[in-house]
C-alpha cells in the first residue's frame, strides 16, 4: 500500500513563496512519475506539474511555468517538492500529491492534500 503525505501549504500574500513536500512510503513502491494537482472550489481538478524516473524529465501547466519548480530529493527518491514562487491569488487551491507506478496506467496515488491560500 502507497501512502502519499504532502506539507507545506499555508496563507501568503501575492508575490511571495512557499515550498509542498511530498512524502512517499510503502515497501515495494517504485515510481513511474509522481506529480502535484490542484483544485480549486468549483474548478476541475488541473495537473500542475509532473516529473518522471529515471530520467526526472519534467512537465508544468503553462500557468505556472517560470514560477513552480518540482523536484525530487536526490537521496529519498520517494520525495518531491514542489517550489510555488511569485504566487498569484489564482494559484489558491488545495494542492494534492498524485503518484504512478510502472503497473499502473493513469495516477492511482493520492495524498489527502494541503491548502494554499494566497491573498491579494
Amino acid at each position: 500500500q502507497v501512502q502519499l503525505v504532502e506539507s507545506g501549504g499555508g496563507l501568503v500574500q501575492a508575490g511571495t513563496a512557499l515550498r509542498l513536500s511530498c512524502a512517499a512510503s510503502g515497501r515495494t513502491f517504485s515510481p513511474y512519475a509522481m506529480a502535484w494537482f490542484r483544485q480549486a472550489p468549483g474548478k476541475d481538478r488541473e495537473l500542475v506539474a509532473s516529473i518522471r524516473w529515471p530520467g526526472g524529465s519534467t512537465f508544468y501547466a503553462d500557468s505556472v511555468k517560470g514560477r513552480f519548480t518540482i523536484s525530487r530529493d536526490s537521496i529519498k527518491n520517494t520525495r518531491i517538492y514542489l517550489q510555488l514562487n511569485s504566487l498569484k491569488t489564482e494559484d489558491s487551491a488545495v494542492y494534492y500529491c498524485a503518484a504512478r507506478t510502472y503497473a499502473s496506467v493513469d495516477y492511482d496515488h493520492w495524498g489527502q492534500g494541503t491548502q494554499v491560500t494566497v491573498s491579494s
